[in-house]
């Protein structure tokens, strides 16, 4: 349980509402708490996948691939076009 300085739970929505209220304010365009969590993960791209797993409280990797195989996709094509482009380089 996660309560406040009075000793009140706290609802677990109150953490996506008090950060739509900060985005707000500064003024920034509308993203979700777990749209940070792929975003988190586009930025460690290399990171060995048991650190990324560890660090967003997955028990087990496989998890991680599951969720994010979309940003990993993502990744293994860029590394292709890397690859392509240095193959074609030493050709």
């Amino acid at each position: 349980m996660i309560a406040d300085q009075a000793g009140t739970p706290v609802h677990p929505e109150w953490y996506s509402d008090e950060f739509r209220r900060l985005l707000r304010r500064a003024g920034l365009r509308r993203i979700t708490l777990h749209d940070s969590r792929h975003t988190t993960l586009t930025l460690i791209a290399g990171v060995p996948v048991h650190v990324v797993a560890a660090r967003l409280g997955h028990a087990d990797p496989s998890i991680t691939l599951r969720m994010y195989a979309r940003v990993i996709s993502d990744q293994l094509t860029e590394a292709a076009d890397i690859f392509a482009r240095v193959v074609a380089a030493t050709i």
